[in-house]
């Protein structure tokens, strides 16, 4: 039978565990996902968000080894999508006098429109539910990453229940930081960001100074909706979030992402990465046919320099490379003093290129540089276009 797992006395995850999900909207998820819940036993039996509705038995088995799904009370729905609340329908059928709580008024509408009239309770920042000798007080933190998305303080047990701010996507038997391997953890957390939360940077950024503002001492974990539960290292994730992910800060590093048909713009792309070699510069050479595109997001994140290459093709780009543009694009990469550069052979027009700065310009990035070689590069093009990148990082150091 599947159990809870103790998160404090009288608190326990009741989750479900996604070991073999691979994608999630177009976000590779090596690692597989956790559809975090957490039950919360007091005076009211108080559930904290469910699970993706195909994982429903895996939920109220582990709910079932703490407590009849029939006694609770409470389910509070941080969050509307529906691999948080897909099993919002199976609690109420199970437990029909359970009240629903959300934010308000998008929760509520959301909940409505996926589910029907179930009886919801809005809620708003600074709204407190007494569940017994624990007070829930929650906290609105619209687009991080949806409009209807919250947190919910449980200030007895000292935890934050942050929904999406704080996750990663991660399966692994360990429910806690310490029981896995903190880099690894800490590069899930920053994929997560980069490939969902990146467009909200401000918003995200808020939500950490509102945890901030409860004082040093008012957090001993952090039990996010996917991923392990931060408790040895909150310190660690909200520093993260706040000097690395959220600031906004670049750092001396490039990214060189391409497709190439016959070679020519390979070609090009290792003379540009031979080029901020040279010069000191940190740099990641990525085939788009061998990296994913929320790999290369999670690489772009804080790289000052990003350059992306494709051969013309019937006078496009690659539809590997426009994909890819149309990824970066709506994660909306709006760091201030990026530098870009466009890249890759032709035969007989260099549409792609032109194509590809233009799409970089048009969320901000400075183009400096756009390199096309006709046919096949030559070993002294080659060359020339390695000094170039070795003049732009100098410049710019």
């Amino acid at each position: 039978m599947l159990t809870a797992t103790q998160v404090k006395p009288d608190v326990y995850w009741v989750g479900a565990l996604d070991w073999n999900a691979r994608s999630f909207h177009g976000y590779k998820t090596e690692d597989g996902i956790t559809y975090n819940a957490y039950l919360i036993m007091d005076e009211k039996v108080t559930l904290i968000d469910t699970a993706k509705i195909t994982f429903k038995d895996e939920l109220i088995s582990r709910i079932s080894t703490v407590i009849d799904p029939s006694k609770i009370d409470v389910l509070i729905c941080n969050h509307v999508e529906m691999d948080h609340s897909g099993s919002t329908p199976v609690i109420k059928q199970l437990s029909p006098n359970v009240e629903i709580y959300a934010s308000a008024p998008q929760g509520v509408r959301g909940l409505t429109a996926h589910y029907g009239d179930l009886g919801y309770h809005g809620v708003k920042t600074g709204d407190t539910l007494s569940i017994g000798k624990r007070t829930l007080t929650f906290v609105q933190t619209p687009m991080v990453h949806w409009p209807d998305n919250m947190v919910t303080y449980d200030e007895y047990d000292k935890i934050l229940f942050s929904n999406d701010s704080f996750g990663q996507h991660y399966a692994s038997s360990g429910r806690f930081d310490d029981e896995n391997e903190l880099s690894v953890i800490l590069d899930q957390a920053r994929k997560y960001y980069a490939n969902i939360v990146q467009p909200y940077r401000t918003q995200a950024a808020a939500a950490v100074k509102a945890v901030r503002g409860l004082g040093p001492d008012a957090i001993d974990m952090i039990a996010p909706a996917h991923g392990v539960i931060w408790r040895s290292h909150v310190e660690d994730i909200l520093k993260a979030y706040e000097e690395e992910y959220t600031s906004g800060a670049l750092k001396d590093s490039a990214v060189v992402v391409y497709d190439s048909m016959w070679g020519s713009t390979d070609k090009m792309a290792h003379a540009i990465a031979d080029g901020f070699v040279a010069a000191g510069v940190k740099v990641e050479l990525m085939d788009i046919k061998a990296n994913d595109n929320s790999d290369v997001m999670n690489a772009f994140l804080d790289a000052k320099y990003v350059c992306v290459g494709s051969p013309t093709f019937n006078s496009q780009m690659l539809p590997t490379i426009a994909g890819f543009l149309c990824y970066m694009k709506g994660l909306s990469p709006k760091n201030q003093g990026r530098i870009a550069i466009a890249f890759g052979s032709y035969g007989w027009a260099p549409l792609a290129q032109k194509q590809i700065a233009s799409e970089m310009s048009s969320v901000g990035f400075d183009v400096r540089e756009t390199i096309s070689e006709n046919w096949i590069p030559s070993e002294e093009h080659l060359a020339a276009i390695r000094d170039k990148v070795i003049a732009l990082a100098k410049e710019n150091a």
